[in-house]
């Protein structure tokens, strides 16, 4: 490259220099890794550094940016995922209550049937482009699990590591699972036909939860089983709702008697702006879960193969159930007694086909078994993201976070969500300050999800401009989304964004709390903010007032698993720290590609010390 070029855009060059790896304030960088790759093993491009890794999980060998977390050659968790527990992962995550609850509320906000069928197939469409995009992320990074953690580093990685930690941050304080817990209480009560107290919900609630807890955190495979075989009575559930509603539209049950009328003059009705907005935001609720398995990408073999074949498969299945579903819903209820419905749309169906029976009380097992399978799913999955967050380095404790002792579980990320769903179950009201808390996690997520979308293009752009034209054709595991599709899915992420704005038909006082509708926006917000004003005030301002810079150092547990941790290096101890360590924070004399999990290693990782001969 010619030498007349910025010092940004300088590539790396294989001789010693003193000039800081990891120091933004220093535009140069170190022209030896010092760690004896080859020049392929690493590139460099202005003062991104990229860095060639291979996990154990039979995928390609792939390069990250340095400042990204270590990739872990043997996955401390296991590979016990495969292609049923891809399906199910996805599908228990997808199928919680919103199949059984939300089609009243759709058809409220279409305005007909046949637009509210309309919209239970874009939400198909909708999910199938994000989950493209996710599945090009996985090609670029086979090696690593925690999904956005790991494709926001990637996508985003100057200034170093301030989108981390605004995304660790937001992800760990915002990872309770409060709303799902007490939608199982609610199920299990319904069951008994008792109307419970505040305060019996919440046990209940709590009680579930900590059973859901209990199952993922002792023994890793056991809780894909577990998961595995809930998923599997809830396709059961949905086939069986599905076959029911085609016999009653043929006419075969005398409870229905005109089981078509919701289908004559289907489009017929009246939609408004806020309705059709708020209807398209229940469906893509609905299909959340589609990307769930892109949390452990790392347990799995051939990941990329086998997440394109499963990840699309178990979308597909959901989808048609979800369509069928509504079909019976349409065809065994009157319109007028569906849009009343609210919660109650599958209960409505039941005692319509089957009449007032014990039907009802075994619809409303399968649900909160339903609502179960939903803790245990999001758990497996929000456990790695954490997980990764941890590795990162820009959260405290990393052993707390990376290691995976004595159960083989993240037991770190287990425990956080554990404490945080059961004091958002037990310490705020009904009403209010619930609603509002439950809907704080709404704008950060749609944020991200816009920096998902375009640090796509973004990726490509680097990628072509350090490996050539042909590596952004494809990554290690030769997917591409489209370009359409891509785009696609960053109008429906921007209309997500812009959407909780628009205020409610009744007015601004006039949402699911009494204030101001959009007060959780502007908190969401606020945190985005704090996390920024936190960021620039840990690596910039502290470091200038003290004396000393950041630097990450790479650091190995007992039982294999491997974290990015972030030490303060004194400004006179910088060269020697830059001098006998890599871009990625592991001394010299670490060898990329021999093992690195045993424990001897592990033990001199640690025990470095900071200008240390």
């Amino acid at each position: 490259m010619p030498l007349n070029l910025p010092t940004w855009r300088r590539p790396f060059r294989s001789s010693t220099t003193t000039s800081s790896p990891n120091d933004d304030d220093n535009p140069g960088y170190p022209e030896s890794q010092g760690q004896g790759e080859s020049d392929e093993d690493v590139k460099s491009d202005g003062t991104l550094q990229y860095t060639l890794a291979k996990g154990g999980n039979d995928s390609l060998p792939s390069y990250q940016e340095a400042s990204g977390a270590p990739v872990e050659s043997r996955s401390p968790l296991g590979y016990a995922v495969g292609p049923a527990t891809i399906v199910f992962l996805n599908v228990s995550k997808m199928i919680g209550t919103g199949v059984y609850s939300t089609p009243s509320a759709i058809l409220n906000g279409t305005g007909s049937v046949g637009l509210s069928m309309v919209y239970w197939a874009l939400g198909f469409f909708t999910s199938l482009a994000s989950l493209s995009v996710y599945l090009e992320y996985a090609s670029y990074f086979p090696n690593r699990s925690g999904s956005e953690v790991v494709y926001l580093e990637q996508a985003y990685p100057r200034p170093r590591w301030l989108v981390p930690t605004a995304f660790a941050f937001v992800s760990a304080v915002l990872s309770f699972t409060s709303g799902n817990a007490i939608v199982l209480a609610q199920y299990l009560f319904r069951i008994s036909g008792h109307v419970p107290g505040d305060w019996e919900l919440k046990g209940v609630a709590i009680a579930g939860y900590t059973a859901a807890i209990l199952v993922v955190i002792f023994h890793t495979r056991f809780s894909y089983w577990v998961s595995n075989a809930i998923g599997a009575v809830k396709v059961l559930t949905l086939v069986f709702i599905s076959i029911t509603g085609l016999v009653v539209l043929g006419g075969h049950v005398s409870r229905v008697p005109n089981p078509h009328a919701n289908f004559v003059d289907a489009f017929k009705g009246h939609a408004t702006p806020y309705g059709l907005t708020n209807a398209l935001y229940r469906i893509i609720f609905s299909y959340a879960g589609y990307e769930n398995a892109f949390n452990v990408v790392n347990e799995v073999k051939n990941p990329v193969k086998q997440l394109r074949r499963n990840g699309f498969l178990s979308l597909a299945i959901v989808a048609v159930l979800y369509i069928l579903v509504n079909l019976a819903y349409f065809a065994a209820i009157p319109q007028a007694d569906l849009r009343q419905a609210r919660e109650i749309a599958a209960s409505l169906f039941f005692t319509n086909v089957f009449g007032p029976s014990n039907a009802i009380r075994g619809l409303n097992f399968l649900i909160a078994l339903s609502s179960f399978g939903n803790l245990l799913a999001v758990a497996l999955g929000q456990s790695r993201m954490l997980r990764e967050c941890g590795r990162q380095g820009v959260l405290p404790f990393p052993r707390f976070w990376a290691s995976t002792r004595p159960f083989g579980t993240p037991l770190g990320p287990y425990a956080l969500k554990y404490a945080l769903t059961v004091l958002m179950i037990a310490a705020p009201p009904a009403g209010d300050a619930f609603n509002f808390i439950s809907d704080l996690q709404v704008y950060p997520s749609a944020f991200f999800n816009v920096l998902m979308a375009v640090g796509l293009y973004v990726l490509r752009y680097r990628r072509r401009r350090l490996f050539g034209p042909s590596s952004s054709s494809s990554g290690a595991g030769g997917f591409r989304a489209w370009n359409a599709v891509i785009v696609f899915n960053l109008c429906v992420q921007v209309y997500l964004l812009v959407m909780p704005w628009y205020p409610p038909a009744g007015g601004a006082y006039k949402g699911d709390v009494s204030f101001w509708y959009a007060t959780y926006v502007v908190t969401g917000i606020g945190i985005l903010i704090g996390c920024v004003v936190y960021y620039f005030v840990w690596t910039r301002v502290l470091p200038r007032l003290r004396g000393y810079r950041i630097r990450q150092e790479t650091i190995v547990f007992e039982d294999g698993a491997q974290s990015h941790r972030l030490v303060k290096v004194p400004v006179d101890e910088l060269a020697h720290w830059d001098a006998t360590h890599d871009a990625a924070g592991r001394p010299l004399g670490l060898q990329r590609g021999r093992e690195e999990s045993s424990w001897e290693v592990g033990k001199n990782v640690v025990n470095e010390k900071v200008g240390s001969e």
